[in-house]
């Protein structure tokens, strides 16, 4: 390996290569290129798109011989060529895999973090920071459109999933709420009111959250605009080669762009956040900040020439580009932390760079609705949380078009167990109520709500897990075995922490699929039966359900059925024992969070659970249901 405008090592054949942050046909990376620029692909993307909104150079390796993170520590654009190896090729010898990282300038420094999968993600995150923990609300169902278009149709839609009994804790609002498409301003015909239809929706326990796109609008006697240009010295808007500001086209029509690489910028535009809060926002989602421009510049972004503050350093956008995200969630998290100092933040980003999890985490953005895009979602959610980025999800029915009952359904089930469950969709596309699919589709979209309402409180404890630890919440079924090679390749299936195992159906018409286990004992979660691995078994998976299977031994912390804390315990395998972690919802502030051990095991014919302390076993104070009993 050599420092500078390029590195390359080689690994061992069996080396398998994940990571390079948010890749639509992973999370396993195979032969090619992949682009290191955030890019906005233009409206929707699918498998073969690459790059997308967040790119990191951050690969982890995983082999027979351990597991690896590897950071090139640039911030240019760049190109990776992974060519994965080949045992016994050639007259019986190994041709090793190798891996090739090229940017465009700059010093090319590399860190490397080795051990075991958790051990690497502890490793990561102390280099880059631990992961911000929503608040316990943004844990719950989302939904979200462009377009609602007005007050009276926010109403509606979240007295559709109140009358139909459907639990809903967010709601978004889009770029047409703004007057004009300008950020910060609120159309005031159309949403006459905002702050009282805010507290009257959280009175029925939905928050609001706004979108927040950083170019502001090029428009003299603009309240933002004017303040940006009076900002310091410079002003806040970045600048060309020659000085002048940089004009590029986006919703709003002529646009300029705050520099988030300068810190005066980034407190103006942290302080800014004030006018979301007072229309009674609970917290915001960024777009549009890899930066776009619809101008062209050559790049559907700013001119590379374009000159960055970067702290003092100096630069052009080469080196600025990919962590003008990154940057902007800066602002954003430390604008809101200011303001309301006493509450987490919430805020999720299109676009980042490497130690994003601090401020927040990021979705999908516009991914193609169609199959394809189904397996994109899950493979970005399980590449970002590799990367140190555990909250994340997709566009749940996709971006554009108008998905069927079946495909809607199978990606409302998927996203019932990712971090982030979040209805969304163009302005032009289809509606993404659980009700406009039909009444089977409503029924078994009203059983996966329930289903992730009552797993709320193992989302919190694997919430607070990954600030505590780095571990995501979603895991590759290779994450406590990575010296499983047949797991290494499996792409359809991950595990939810340490307890559940998630098999969504990815394909048409399936009502049967295969799953394969890591090492120990699992049971279907919905029929009690137990299944033994390592090794491939297949499961039913009717239209009412995907597969869930529960680790033996596992203890999951869920609420019953009057909403109270209760410990789900799956009955450990003869001659074993088990047990999990629980950490009690300590509120949206900053109390410090209690991380609670309990072990499950055999005494006799049947299963006791002790709570673990510093003094030794100790009484539960929770109800208890075992099951798999008689698995």
């Amino acid at each position: 390996m050599r420092c500078g405008g390029c590195s390359g090592r080689r690994c061992k054949a069996d080396a398998r290569f994940f990571g390079l942050g948010g890749r639509a046909s992973g999370p396993r990376l195979r032969d090619g290129a992949y682009g290191l620029w955030n890019t906005d692909p233009g409206g929707r993307f699918g498998p073969g798109d690459d790059p997308l909104y967040l790119t990191m150079p951050v690969q982890v390796v995983v082999s027979d011989a351990g597991t690896h993170l590897a950071f090139h520590d640039n911030t240019w654009a760049g190109r990776v060529v992974v060519r994965e190896g080949e045992e016994g090729a050639g007259s019986g010898h190994d041709r090793p895999g190798t891996c090739e990282v090229r940017m465009e300038g700059g010093p090319l420094r590399c860190w490397v973090v080795a051990g075991t999968p958790a051990r690497v993600l502890r490793g990561w995150t102390a280099l880059t920071g631990a992961p911000a923990v929503p608040p316990s609300w943004a844990l719950g169902p989302q939904h979200a459109r462009w377009g609602f278009g007005s007050e009276r149709e926010v109403r509606r839609v979240v007295a559709g999933y109140r009358e139909r009994g459907l639990p809903l804790s967010v709601l978004h609002l889009d770029i047409d709420h703004y007057d004009g498409h300008r950020v910060f301003t609120v159309d005031r015909e159309r949403f006459p009111a905002l702050p009282e239809l805010a507290k009257a929706l959280r009175d029925e326990g939905v928050r609001l959250v706004s979108i927040v796109d950083p170019a502001v609008k090029a428009a003299p006697g603009d309240a933002v605009f004017d303040a940006g240009v009076e900002l310091g010295e410079r002003g806040a808007y970045v600048r060309d080669a020659r000085g002048r500001v940089v004009v590029g086209e986006v919703w709003p029509g002529a646009c300029v762009y705050p520099d988030f690489t300068d810190p005066l910028v980034r407190e103006w535009w942290g302080s800014l956040y004030a006018e979301r809060l007072a229309q009674g926002f609970s917290g915001v989602w960024h777009d549009m900040n890899e930066p776009v421009s619809f101008a062209a510049f050559g790049d559907p972004s700013l001119p590379r020439s374009a000159r960055h503050v970067l702290e003092g350093a100096g630069g052009d956008h080469r080196e600025a580009h990919n962590i003008y995200g990154l940057a902007m969630a800066r602002a954003g998290y430390e604008g809101l932390l200011r303001l309301r100092p006493e509450e987490r933040p919430f805020l999720f980003s299109r676009s980042g760079w490497a130690g994003m999890q601090r401020y927040g985490g990021t979705w999908s953005g516009d991914v193609s609705t169609g199959w394809p895009g189904l397996r994109a979602s899950l493979s970005l959610v399980l590449g970002l949380g590799l990367c140190g980025v555990p909250y994340s999800g997709p566009d749940v029915g996709g971006f554009d078009g108008f998905p069927s009952p079946e495909l809607y359904l199978r990606w409302f089930q998927l996203g019932a167990y990712l971090p982030l469950f979040r209805t969304h969709s163009a302005i032009d596309a289809g509606r993404r109520e659980p009700w406009e699919f039909g009444p089977e589709v409503l029924e078994h979209a009203r059983g996966a709500l329930v289903e992730r309402d009552r797993l709320h409180p193992y989302f919190v404890t694997l919430s607070h897990v990954a600030r505590l630890s780095g571990a995501p919440y979603v895991r590759p079924v290779w994450w406590a075995a990575p010296g499983d090679r047949a797991l290494r390749g499996c792409e359809d299936a991950f595990l939810l922490g340490d307890a559940l195992l998630v098999a969504p159906v990815m394909e048409s018409g399936a009502e049967r699929r295969v799953v394969r286990l890591p090492r120990g004992r699992w049971y279907d979660t919905a029929t009690g039966r137990a299944y033994e691995g390592p090794g491939p078994v297949v499961v039913d998976a009717p239209l009412s359900r995907i597969p869930v299977l529960a680790r033996a031994g596992a203890v999951i912390p869920v609420r019953d059925a009057d909403g109270e804390l209760e410990l789900e315990v799956w009955a450990p395998a003869p001659g074993r024992t088990g047990g999990g972690l629980v950490v009690r919802d300590p509120g949206d502030g900053w109390a410090e969070a209690e991380v609670e051990r309990y072990v499950a095991r055999w005494e006799g014919d049947r299963v006791v659970v002790e709570r673990d302390g510093r003094e030794g076993a100790g009484a539960v104070g929770l109800p208890v249901r075992v099951r798999g009993v008689e698995g």
